[in-house]
């Protein structure tokens, strides 16, 4: 028996091969969409997927004010952090965060897909490190045309 031939084969730094990729969140549920965002950001979509490497593609979600949540969830479902301060729970809705999506100064980074996807990702420094590969924007419009991303269905995705 050829035992050479059973080798399981990681990525390593060189071998990495990163795309950037192009998501319209046109109708698109919040949940479902940042579900396969965070598999696509984790790699987990590709044949050389190694769990303790940063193998995930870059990440550019267009048109986010455009994304659904089912039923009341906009106004009904809260999100809570803490200060660390006697008294200082504080709780925001989804909506909440989407008007605060139109108001942050660093462009790309949108608090209710940063939130919902950091949800999903590892709670180590690697998960912190893919999360940097997402870039959000409201509009249609994106600063990395550049990198020659390109366009995914994600309705299409497994």
């Amino acid at each position: 028996m050829d035992t050479l031939s059973y080798k399981t084969i990681s990525a390593t730094p060189e071998t990495i091969e990163k795309k950037w990729v192009v998501i319209d969140a046109t109708d698109q549920v919040l949940g479902r969409l940042c579900s396969k965002v965070a598999k696509i950001l984790r790699g987990k979509n590709k044949a050389s997927y190694t769990p303790n490497m940063d193998c995930g593609d870059n990440v550019i979600i267009i048109n986010a004010d455009k994304v659904v949540l089912n039923g009341d969830k906009m106004d009904k479902r809260e999100y809570l952090r803490y200060t660390g301060y006697p008294g200082g729970q504080r709780s925001f809705t989804p909506r909440d965060l989407m008007e605060k999506s139109h108001k942050v100064t660093m462009k790309g980074k949108h608090p209710l897909f940063i939130k919902v996807v950091k949800g999903m990702l590892p709670k180590n420094k690697l998960g912190a490190k893919q999360l940097t590969n997402l870039h959000v924007f409201n509009g249609a419009e994106h600063p990395f045309a550049d990198k020659n991303p390109i366009e995914l269905d994600i309705n299409k995705m497994k």
